[in-house]
């Protein structure tokens, strides 16, 4: 089986199985399971349908990076439950679910999925970097559109889209995109700049929505051709779509455009290790963890979730 590198985005997994599997699953203290449940049987369907041969669960050090704050203030401001100014801002998580994330991460480690955060930085930063110096295909599950400014057929970088739900997985490739937008994946973070998002506090250029956006990349080909036309620094005619009114929008967003580019990009620049030097490559669990697991499978109350996992990883042994 050829190499290829699955990515998840963690955190949007676990909140997806969260409120999608019912918070009536219970272990026997009264914690909740069902985010735990939800993920790994998540998990089991991912490695099974798409065959994997190294996984990485991508971890969000930092949701709301100050750096990226200090140029958008409104930066995923309304999730923010608790500032803190010294370190990584407390997002609003329902308490049913924060007490699962520690439980989650045990049982990662278990599975011998490692999971990889970084200071100072999202997930999206992992995976971009991890996504862009893989080495092999790579496939990027997450319900979070941010993420196809990184697919990239000729690369072998794909999306397994997740917003749908489990059972409508959609597999986002340059033609999805285009088809989908109007746009290529490589200017989805101009066109995410222009059109906002309310959903992470960007505003948005006023009165460019995602058609009028996806017709000014259609044209000038990216944010900075754009800008650089609308300001007269081209030096050449004006296009009639950069009318009076348009440059005048463009005019109205400058401080807005000249940061928000760096806040929608994703870095990809990280230093970290390989997926190899990660200890990515999947391998059923070995006796110690296979048996550690199996018995919180049943103090956890972690029903078929976790034999469906295991059997998931078995195969990656025998392909």
């Amino acid at each position: 089986m050829a190499d290829r590198l699955m990515l998840l985005d963690t955190a949007s997994l676990y909140f997806r199985a969260f409120y999608g599997v019912p918070d009536s699953l219970k272990r026997a203290d009264g914690t909740p399971v069902n985010a735990v449940r939800g993920l790994l049987d998540m998990i089991a369907r991912l490695v099974t349908d798409f065959e994997p041969t190294h996984l990485v669960a991508c971890w969000d050090d930092d949701w709301r990076p100050h750096w990226r704050v200090e140029l958008i203030p409104s930066y995923k401001a309304h999730r923010v439950e608790e500032v803190v100014p010294a370190g990584p801002d407390i997002e609003e998580v329902p308490d049913p679910l924060e007490a699962q994330v520690p439980m989650i991460r045990e049982v990662l480690g278990l599975l011998g999925i490692p999971v990889v955060g970084v200071a100072a930085h999202e997930a999206d930063d992992v995976i971009g970097t991890l996504a862009t110096d893989a080495g092999m295909p790579v496939d990027v599950v997450t319900g979070d559109r941010d993420l196809f400014q990184l697919v990239d057929d000729a690369s072998g970088v794909r999306v397994i889209y997740t917003a749908r739900g489990m059972s409508k997985l959609e597999l986002v490739t340059d033609g999805w995109v285009v088809a989908k937008y109007g746009i290529a994946p490589s200017q989805y973070a101009d066109f995410a700049t222009l059109r906002g998002d309310t959903s992470d506090g960007l505003p948005g250029v006023a009165g460019i929505g995602e058609k009028t956006a996806a017709g000014l990349l259609g044209e000038f080909g990216s944010l900075d051709e754009m800008l650089a036309v609308a300001s007269g620094e081209a030096g050449v005619e004006v296009p009639p779509r950069m009318s009076a009114t348009m440059r005048a929008k463009f005019a109205a967003a400058h401080d807005y455009l000249s940061v928000a580019p760096t806040v929608v990009n994703v870095v990809r620049t990280l230093d970290l290790p390989s997926a190899e030097q990660l200890g990515a490559r999947l391998a059923p669990a070995g006796d110690g963890a296979r048996a550690t697991i199996e018995a919180l499978a049943e103090e956890w109350n972690l029903g078929g979730s976790v034999p469906r996992v295991l059997a998931a990883l078995d195969r990656t042994g025998a392909a």
